[in-house]
């Protein structure tokens, strides 16, 4: 289940514990006096608790540095979290700091207040935040946003460790443990070896639950899966890369022999699709964050219990996972910039971080690799330790990724909403084409973009 529709938001009604409160830091507000007003816009988040947590760190900042803190939270059905910002940057108004989907930061940057000394002094205490999200949110050489803890996710395999054992022959446990080290095994876990778990475990009945439609869950697995062929649709110029592109069509080709051991509807589903695969105790592995097995622990505890993190499958150019960040920022034509930088600066500092992590049940992923030790994913399940390998910790090595990087921001968001990757597969699996023929359409459509 990721960003968009009400599914997981409703089955997530869970009670979810909080975390325990840290002494706060005071961060002085250059020109601000007492009852000063900062107005925030947050993303509704889909573990309610998430909402709770906010509030307090905000509610106990605000005590400390005499502001008043008003919090709205917009959702993402229907859209609404996208039209509100949309309807700021039109009218020139609305709230100080204001949460943003991945796309976000870019579409808006010249609205958007320069943030680089608050990433700068975050950046020295944590090191540097993870290229993906810089690709995200620096344009013209500066940060237009901070990358946000509060709904940044991830999108491993999330693995049924009993049937791929039993089916696939595979202990998946034992080759990642919920410990900072690879067990046996582990440097074969590819795509090869994965290949191989779907089409056994398809046989026994069980096959993985990977959408192919046209919603993020599915464009953002092939697109990271296309990175480890070292496949790209366009380059860091924009310049169009399918044709002739032996990498891409590598890739491709790896896909459309996975699809046969996917559900027939992979092409329809949605992203709360795979969710209910696993939940139902009918796939064997989904890609999604923890969201989903909070919810089988709370309906399913026979699945959840059962459930396992690894890392993504490693292709020829290495390891990468998923990545969909949020971001907080602050607009350029807001009341209050000083006040909205330092509440931002103290959200994404490590201990407010691991507040926000732990009452989520594990689910926020911080931007600093630094941050990848909470021990949240050390503790929560059952089975205690399944979340380990959820964040990408260094024994890994697994880079994040979005799709259809490292192309310009404004050609990548169109070729990601337009799902060009996952709908050049449907053309070669459904659609009666040669892989060549839907690779010329994906360039068509890519050129399309590049024109507009």
């Amino acid at each position: 289940m990721t960003r968009y529709g009400m599914t997981r938001r409703a089955a997530l009604r869970a009670s979810l514990a909080g975390a325990a409160g840290a002494a706060l830091p005071v961060f002085h507000v250059h020109g601000q006096g007492s009852a000063g007003v900062l107005r925030c816009a947050f993303w509704e988040h889909w573990v309610p608790a998430g909402n709770t947590i906010i509030r307090e760190l905000c509610e106990e900042w605000g005590a400390k540095n005499r502001v008043e803190v008003k919090i709205d939270y917009l959702v993402s059905a229907g859209n609404q979290i996208l039209m509100a910002i949309a309807s700021e940057a039109q009218s020139r108004s609305g709230h100080d700091v204001i949460s943003m989907p991945t796309w976000e930061p870019s579409s808006h940057a010249r609205l958007l207040e320069p943030v680089d000394d608050v990433v700068g002094r975050l950046q020295q205490k944590y090191g540097a935040v993870t290229p993906a999200a810089e690709y995200l949110a620096k344009r013209e050489g500066a940060w237009r946003a901070v990358p946000a803890i509060a709904g940044s996710q991830l999108k491993p395999p999330c693995i049924r460790h009993d049937l791929f054992e039993q089916h696939a022959g595979i202990d998946i446990r034992a080759m990642w443990p919920a410990k900072a080290e690879r067990g046996p095994g582990a440097d074969a876990w590819n795509w090869d070896t994965f290949l191989k778990a779907a089409e056994r475990c398809n046989a026994a009945g069980y096959p993985f639950g990977l959408p192919m439609g046209q919603y993020s869950d599915a464009v953002d697995w092939v697109g990271a899966l296309f990175r480890s062929f070292g496949a790209s649709m366009m380059d860091e110029e924009g310049r169009i890369t399918v044709r002739g592109n032996d990498r891409l069509k590598q890739a491709a080709e790896y896909v459309v022999r996975l699809a046969q051991f996917l559900p027939r509807d992979v092409w329809a589903w949605d992203d709360a699709s795979n969710n209910r695969a696993l939940i139902s105790g009918r796939s064997a592995l989904v890609f999604n964050p923890p969201s989903a097995w909070a919810v089988a622990k709370r309906d399913a505890p026979q699945v959840a219990e059962k459930c396992w993190y690894a890392p993504f499958p490693a292709g020829p150019e290495g390891r990468f996972t998923p990545f969909l960040p949020f971001f907080w920022g602050i607009w350029s034509f807001g009341r209050n910039k000083p006040a909205a930088k330092a509440l931002v600066e103290f959200l994404s500092e490590r201990t407010s971080a691991e507040r926000q992590t732990t009452t989520t049940n594990g689910y926020d992923i911080p931007p600093f690799q630094s941050m990848s030790d909470f021990k949240v994913w050390e503790t929560e399940g059952p089975p205690t330790g399944f979340a380990y390998n959820y964040p990408a910790k260094p024994h890994q090595q697994s880079r994040l990724t979005v799709a259809f990087a490292p192309a310009p921001a404004e050609m990548a968001v169109q070729a990601y909403v337009q799902a060009v990757n996952t709908k050049m597969i449907a053309r070669a699996v459904q659609g009666g084409q040669t892989l060549d023929q839907a690779m010329a359409w994906a360039e068509g459509e890519l050129r399309n973009f590049a024109r507009g």
